[in-house]
C-alpha cells in the first residue's frame, strides 16, 4: 500500500498533463487520472517491471480515456487536444488575426487527419507527443519492437505533413 502511494505521488501529475493533452479539460483530465490510479492500485499486484512505471501508467491512462470515448460516443477528433501541434506551425502574436485563423485551420485538419489514421498510428504519435514518451517505452506499451514505433511515428508524421500540405498548399 505505501509502495503504491509513493508512485501516486511522484507520476500524479504526468499522469493527469498526460490526459489533459488528449482530453483538453482539467476536469475531465482529473477524473481519468483518478480512474486510471484506480485501474492500476486494482492491477498493481500483475506490474511485473518489464517497463518503466510511467510506460505503465500511461498504457493504462490511454484504455482508460478510450473507454470514456465509447462509453460517451465522442469522437476523437472533437476530444484529442492538438494545439500544441498548431503551435509549431504557427506562432500566434498577439492581435494577429491571420494567424489565429491558420492557427485553427491547422488545429482543424490535424483534427481531422488524426481520427482518419489508423489506431496504431493514432497509439504511437498519442504516447509519444502527449505522453512526451521515448521509442523505447512506446514500444513497451504497445507491445512492438522499438523500430516499429520508430517507423509508425515516421509514418504518422510523413501522412500529416502531406495532408497539411495538401490542404494548405505548403
Amino acid at each position: 500500500m505505501k509502495e503504491f502511494e509513493v508512485i501516486y505521488e511522484e507520476y500524479y501529475s504526468r499522469v493527469y498533463a498526460f490526459l489533459y493533452k488528449l482530453c483538453g479539460d482539467a476536469s475531465l483530465a482529473e477524473e481519468l487520472a483518478q480512474e486510471t490510479f484506480l485501474q492500476a492500485f486494482r492491477g498493481f499486484h500483475r506490474f511485473r517491471g518489464d517497463c518503466q512505471v510511467f510506460t505503465w501508467l500511461a498504457a493504462i491512462a490511454k484504455r482508460v480515456y478510450y473507454r470514456y470515448l465509447r462509453k460517451n460516443r465522442l469522437e476523437i477528433d472533437r476530444t484529442v487536444s492538438l494545439d500544441c501541434l498548431a503551435e509549431t506551425y504557427c506562432t500566434s502574436r498577439v492581435g494577429d488575426p491571420e494567424r489565429e485563423w491558420m492557427k485553427k485551420n491547422i488545429t482543424r485538419v490535424v483534427r481531422q487527419i488524426i481520427a482518419k489514421i489508423p489506431p496504431k498510428y493514432r497509439d504511437v504519435v498519442m504516447l509519444r507527443i502527449y505522453g512526451e514518451m521515448p521509442f523505447s517505452q512506446v514500444a513497451k506499451a504497445l507491445d512492438i519492437t522499438e523500430s516499429s514505433a520508430k517507423v509508425i511515428f515516421f509514418r504518422a508524421k510523413k501522412m500529416l505533413m502531406e495532408e497539411l500540405r495538401n490542404e494548405f498548399e505548403l
